[in-house]
């Protein structure tokens, strides 16, 4: 790995260490769950290489499920949104993202925002339907992806609100 980065690496251990030793232990109502390390996939620097991205994002769903025990759904659900992560780009930036010129710190609230909801949504979906595996019980899974998505999303909107470089 020749252009390594030493800021996104203390970013990916961080997340992971806050993911498995604090956030896998909060469960509201017994199915709300916040999965904050999904913020280093939302926010991954675009212009590097996706199949590094994807493998990357492969490692970090994996060292969660080592920590969480979970057999390897956050790894599927993580590579999956690293994989479709351009598609839903496009979709919530339009131009701005076709133009290689997005700068998530410099992006409308809104953008952002739905952007966010997208990829969350889809990883809970995919994560939730694995965990619970039966679509007889789909209001279950609804019900998991929406109140633990929306949860995820206010905690994702508010890590990167509180550590973005303009607040400083």
């Amino acid at each position: 790995m020749s252009n390594f980065d030493f800021k996104l690496a203390i970013q990916f251990v961080a997340l992971i260490l806050v993911q498995a030793l604090i956030l896998n232990h909060i469960n509201f109502l017994g199915y709300i769950n916040p999965y904050l390390y999904l913020i280093f996939i939302l926010l991954y620097p675009i212009k590097n290489d996706r199949t590094t991205f994807i493998f990357i994002s492969f490692l970090l769903g994996l060292f969660v499920d080592i920590f969480s025990d979970s057999g390897g759904i956050n790894a599927a659900a993580s590579v999956f949104i690293a994989f479709i992560r351009p598609v839903i780009l496009k979709f919530s930036f339009g131009m701005v993202y076709e133009y290689q010129t997005l700068k998530f710190s410099s992006t409308d609230l809104g953008n952002r925002m739905i952007y966010f909801l997208i990829m969350i949504l889809i990883h809970h979906f995919i994560l939730f339907s694995m965990d619970v595996f039966n679509f007889a019980d789909i209001l279950t899974i609804l019900q998991r992806t929406i109140f633990s998505g929306i949860f995820t999303l206010v905690l994702c909107l508010f890590t990167t609100i509180l550590f973005s470089k303009k607040a400083r």
